[in-house]
């Protein structure tokens, strides 16, 4: 029986095709992370990297926006240097100096300063440098 039929005399075939596909697709976060780093290269363009991988762009900058948040790792690369935290088993000394020169200014803060202060003497030394 022929279908394809341009004869408007002829009735349409009863036939009715549903997809039912399997919904979303499911990304891992290993490969939301690949994708990602590879958005973020120097030169990349989002769209063509999507396009790449079969996902939509919108999906690369949500991702992008949760790996600048914290909630998406991305693989390290070769080049990037990683930073350890340090962790000293003894005490910290009483009368520590912490020296900070930006610049052309220079900031002394004595004693064991907390966080709060660091921060604080930071953001004081960004605003009035103006960088």
């Amino acid at each position: 029986m022929d279908d394809h039929s341009d004869d408007i005399r002829r009735s349409l075939s009863p036939r009715i095709e549903v997809y039912a596909g399997g919904g979303r697709k499911q990304w891992p976060d290993n490969l939301k992370g690949q994708i990602v780093a590879e958005s973020l290269e120097p030169g990349a363009i989002v769209t063509d990297v999507a396009r790449r991988h079969g996902c939509r762009p919108q999906q690369v900058h949500d991702w992008r926006r949760r790996a600048r948040s914290g909630q998406l790792v991305l693989p390290a690369s070769v080049d990037t240097v990683s930073f350890v935290p340090l962790v000293s088993e003894s005490s910290p000394p009483a009368a520590a100096v912490v020296t900070v020169e930006f610049l052309g200014a220079r900031v002394e803060v004595r004693g064991t300063p907390g966080l709060g202060v660091l921060s604080d003497v930071f953001m004081a030394l960004r605003r009035t440098c103006s960088c």
